[in-house]
């Protein structure tokens, strides 16, 4: 994905709200041997892209004065409760260097397990990205984690999964092979239960 910013040569407080109040958001680029470099980005184009997954997991081709340099976005701050970027920091990232990432993962074929169609389980998606370590050209925009063999009371971990080629999991991950989701019979209300299975009670006999 392309971004377009501009360098900025004033910062401080008071030039970051002036930039906001302009319809530009603040941000940095750091990383890699060149010096921290202060930028500002369209608002409105930014707020947009902050809304596309791939945004978050992709490496970024970030253009400034007409050159490109490869970027990853590492960290964005909101509003507290307006719809607006106050500030946003990009890492630049070499081709021969490994880069950590949270990835997003996508579920699939969770209803056509046996678990599922037979079963009536309910899948509960536990997490929803996974940490990797790779070389940004083989970073994935996202993971496909396959819910097809999927057992009741189970799990799948994260070592479970099958990850795209050169793509590993950091070794707090790796170590620890979190469940990134289950299955579960949905519990069913005691009351109902026993509704169902008590025989229907007798009617009182009348009185002579």
């Amino acid at each position: 994905m392309k971004v377009v910013a501009f360098e900025r040569s004033v910062q401080g407080t008071g030039a970051s709200r002036r930039l906001r109040n302009s319809g530009k958001t603040p941000g940095i680029i750091y990383g890699g041997k060149d010096a921290v470099t202060v930028i500002e980005l369209d608002h409105n184009a930014l707020f947009h892209a902050l809304r596309k997954e791939a945004f978050h997991s992709s490496i970024l081709d970030l253009e400034i004065g007409g050159k490109a340099q490869k970027v990853l976005l590492r960290d964005y701050q909101m509003h507290p409760f307006k719809p607006l970027v106050l500030h946003i920091d990009f890492q630049r990232v070499s081709a021969t260097e490994k880069v950590h990432m949270r990835v997003p993962l996508h579920f699939i074929n969770a209803e056509t397990s046996a678990a599922v169609k037979l079963q009536g389980a309910v899948i509960s998606h536990i997490s929803t990205e996974l940490e990797v370590s790779c070389l940004p050209a083989d970073l994935p925009e996202f993971i496909e984690v396959d819910l097809n063999k999927i057992e009741v009371g189970h799990g799948i971990h994260a070592k479970d999964i099958a990850l795209p080629k050169g793509v590993t999991l950091v070794l707090h991950v790796e170590q620890e092979n979190p469940v990134l989701a289950n299955a579960r019979i949905p519990a069913v209300k005691s009351a109902d239960t026993e509704a169902a299975a008590a025989p229907a009670a007798e009617a009182p006999k009348d009185k002579a």
